[in-house]
């Protein structure tokens, strides 16, 4: 073990892939070479292989300079273990990164509605169980809403918290936070995924964000600003190393 690198445990790092993953960690921090990329050559993998969440990050870092990859097929969705969606956000990012061998870029973003006491949060991707679609997860919203008796405008009011993360091996992690307040709809409108058809943005014009191009949405939604902060970000941390 060379002198000065730290190869201790890496905490989220899934159960059989720790000594693996410790290995790469150090191998990367003794070569140096990610964090120091020249900025025409800045790649990174993406954590998620959700198709959804893929298109939307690349079209919102389009211009950011950054060649994003695929994650590799080897790599299996990572547990997402953490009790904040900052937790998983680093959790994601550090574990592709060091079994990809590269920088990883991920996010992790909950749905809070107040009505709800901020459900379902951290919790939102599997709100109606592991293996949930995205309908089964609206469904269950809107019903334990009907069922706290939030049926007006007033009592329906939500936001959107998104977390993105660069982790660079030699680097360590820089996080962003991105926010987007909002209204539940009673039901879905327009062609969208995840939890898009009910939700209905205070700085929009009473569509849902599942009713807006592509765009739209970007401009003003919780990963748009997640992802552009971190851009920013990663931008101004280059330009002082």
């Amino acid at each position: 073990m060379d002198a000065g690198v730290d190869c201790r445990g890496h905490a989220g790092v899934e159960t059989g892939t720790a000594a693996f993953a410790e290995e790469m960690s150090c191998q990367y921090r003794r070569n140096g070479s990610i964090g120091r990329q020249d900025a025409a050559q800045r790649e990174a993998v993406l954590a998620t292989a959700n198709p959804d969440k893929v298109r939307e990050i690349r079209s919102i870092l389009s211009e950011s300079g950054w060649r994003l990859l695929d994650r590799p097929a080897s790599i299996n969705e990572i547990d997402e273990t953490g009790s904040t969606i900052e937790e998983n956000a680093l959790l994601k990012a550090r574990t592709v990164g060091m079994l990809a061998g590269a920088a990883a870029i991920a996010d992790d973003t909950g749905l809070e509605v107040d009505a709800l006491g901020g459900r379902p949060g951290v919790y939102s991707s599997r709100y109606a169980g592991p293996d949930a679609s995205y309908y089964d997860n609206v469904v269950a919203l809107l019903k334990e809403m009907d069922a706290a008796g939030a049926v007006d405008m007033a009592t329906r009011t939500a936001r959107f918290v998104t977390v993105a993360c660069l982790w660079v091996p030699d680097g360590g992690p820089i996080m962003a936070t991105g926010t987007a307040e909002g209204i539940i709809a009673g039901g879905p409108r327009g062609d969208g995924w995840g939890y898009d058809p009910i939700f209905v943005p205070l700085e929009g014009d009473g569509r849902t964000f599942a009713e807006m191009e592509p765009g739209e949405k970007n401009a003003i939604s919780h990963r748009g600003r997640a992802f552009e902060e971190l851009a920013r970000k990663i931008s101004g941390h280059w330009e002082s190393h």
